[in-house]
């Protein structure tokens, strides 16, 4: 018995592992030569920097200050905007002028709809989510108190360094299935769907 927790104990601290976020160095060599590696550089080399990368579209905290690394773990925020909503524009730069770490997902397609309606029950944009708590349609004063509510700091507490992560659609396109032979993928592509996705704002 003992045995078998202690293989689980080290299974789970593996999976734990490979699940953390990675560190990107990017350093200079004596010949000059820039260099980009998860492994850290000699030390002939010239560190420049040091990024952390967040794995599965997570918000990578390791280098936020204790009172925003908490929240963003635990409540962590998104918000689903479209390109031609005027109000998502408004929202977005809220987020960020608190220091708030946020990942954007757009909604743009059908699919996407069909996401946004799945998370928020509607169509109406912008959508706040922190945590498990939805927000639909923006309202400045609602959205701080909602962050608030979830430990946020009331001022920026964001390194100054951090960059936000690029906004992604909210359904991403499936990966690439592989082509099982030259026949399959030789088919013609179906006709795209006619007609602009509807949402609200």
């Amino acid at each position: 018995m003992k045995k078998l927790l202690s293989g689980l104990l080290l299974l789970s601290t593996g999976l734990l592992a490979l699940n953390a976020s990675a560190q990107l160095y990017k350093s200079v060599g004596p010949d000059g030569k820039v260099t980009y590696s998860d492994v850290p550089p000699p030390p002939s080399a010239k560190k420049l920097e040091i990024k952390s990368i967040a794995a599965g579209g997570e918000i990578n905290t390791n280098n936020f200050p204790a009172d925003l690394a908490g929240p963003a773990s635990k409540s962590p925020v998104s918000i689903y905007t479209a390109p031609s909503c005027g109000v998502c524009g408004e929202a977005r730069t809220m987020l960020k002028n608190n220091g708030i770490p946020f990942l954007e997902k757009t909604v743009k397609t059908n699919e996407d709809i069909a996401k946004l309606k799945q998370v928020s029950g509607g169509a109406l944009l912008p959508v706040m989510t922190v945590g498990s708590k939805k927000m639909s349609g923006y309202d400045s004063a609602e959205w701080r108190t909602a962050l608030t509510d979830a430990g946020y700091p009331a001022t920026n507490r964001l390194p100054q360094d951090y960059r936000y992560p690029a906004a992604e659609p909210a359904a991403p396109p499936p990966a690439p299935a592989k082509q099982k032979d030259a026949a399959e993928a030789a088919k013609p592509a179906p006709a795209p769907q006619t007609g602009e996705p509807t949402f609200r704002f």
